[in-house]
């Protein structure tokens, strides 16, 4: 194996965690403002909205508030990006043994890159918080192809700035039917960051990890 692509959100970072947390916090300081809404239906009702709109969605607040009361009061806007933000960074923190496990590979000479749908500030702030960005090689984002995975599109961008082939990459990323059926298709191996969404079912994969650690035994 001369090189591994990764997926960022929910195989480096506890994406869905760090969204719960700062999602909370930003409704908690909405409803301490003055929102007249149940805290547990509000959520439910967010990220629904994040499902419609995506879980990178700039203006998804507004969105909320337009649809729980017909306006948006930036006020609350105002209230809930701050509480989010305040909560966020300071949870920006890769799983465990990540740098181990990226200097370990780095000690082996094997090539890294992310692979990710996240907008491109957004995936480099995410690397710099969690000091973490001077391990890869290549940072391929959505800005890049402007093709979203399983489009093979972002694969091939990452594998010809690190100038291997397919079959001597390994993807490793958290969704069965965007990260492993987008690598698969060029003929890359793959494993499944299990870790990152103990949901998923039947995973078409080379390999399985439940810990990062793990990924060192593969390559």
């Amino acid at each position: 194996m001369k090189a591994v692509l990764f997926d960022l959100d929910n195989t480096l970072i506890d994406f869905w965690k760090m969204k719960e947390l700062s999602c909370g916090a930003a409704m908690d300081a909405m409803i301490d403002s003055g929102l007249n809404i149940n805290r547990k239906k509000a959520l439910v009702l967010l990220f629904k909205l994040y499902d419609q709109y995506g879980y990178e969605d700039k203006e998804i607040f507004q969105k909320f508030l337009k649809k729980v009361t017909g306006k948006i009061d930036y006020r609350l806007v105002a209230c809930g990006i701050v509480a989010y933000r305040s909560v966020r960074g300071g949870f920006l923190h890769p799983y465990p043994d990540t740098e181990k496990v990226l200097m370990a590979l780095k000690q082996k000479k094997i090539k890294l890159g992310i692979v990710t749908d996240a907008p491109r500030l957004k995936a480099w702030i995410r690397l710099e918080a969690m000091q973490l960005s001077n391990f890869f090689d290549v940072v391929v984002t959505h800005e890049d192809t402007h093709r979203l995975k399983p489009s093979t599109m972002p694969f091939r961008a990452a594998l010809k700035k690190l100038e291997v082939e397919p079959e001597d990459c390994l993807m490793l990323g958290d969704m069965p039917n965007r990260d492993m059926v987008g690598a698969r298709k060029i003929g890359m191996k793959t494993c499944f960051a299990r870790y990152g969404n103990s949901k998923a079912k039947k995973v078409k994969a080379d390999f399985e990890i439940t810990d990062l650690k793990m990924l060192l035994k593969i390559v």
